[in-house]
């Protein structure tokens, strides 16, 4: 099943069982998601695969995070809890990500693999992990890891 039909069938569920709060952050969803299919028109593209609709969430959950952290900065609480509940929603989309081991383990294969010696290496383990790993691994995570085992 694709993530566009499991929108549509959480939404219509969201909504008999009347739910607002996760029917808006489907909606949110939904807009994004028609906002990116229109930004990739240009490029010959009708409908973003869900590797591109994966990455848009990650971008909808890290956005949230900031703002929670910027509520929680500003004393306002039942904002930030709202932020939290939306990035709950979201993140039920997304594929469960890989705990610290698996992504050490992750890293010490791609830099084996691709015979990577120094930190002018990086690049090409992340071109390498972001291939093969793409759809539960963050690479904001993982780009520290790389650093300091190529040494840099």
């Amino acid at each position: 099943m694709t993530l566009r039909t499991q929108f549509t069938d959480q939404m219509k569920a969201s909504m008999k069982a009347g739910d607002p709060a996760r029917t808006s952050t489907l909606r949110m969803i939904m807009a994004k998601l028609k906002d990116t299919d229109i930004a990739s028109r240009p490029k010959g593209i009708d409908k973003v695969p869900d590797e591109e609709i994966i990455a848009m969430l990650r971008g909808m959950v890290k956005s949230r995070r900031e703002s929670v952290e910027l509520y929680a900065k500003g004393n306002r609480p039942e904002l930030a809890t709202k932020e939290e509940a939306e990035i709950a929603v979201i993140e039920s989309f997304l594929p469960s990500q890989m705990d610290a081991a698996a992504m050490e383990q992750a890293v010490a294969a791609a830099v084996a693999e691709t015979g990577a010696t120094g930190i002018k290496d990086m690049g090409k383990v992340m071109a390498f992990l972001k291939a093969k790993h793409a759809a539960n691994l963050d690479l904001a995570k993982v780009g520290p890891m790389v650093k300091a085992l190529l040494g840099g």
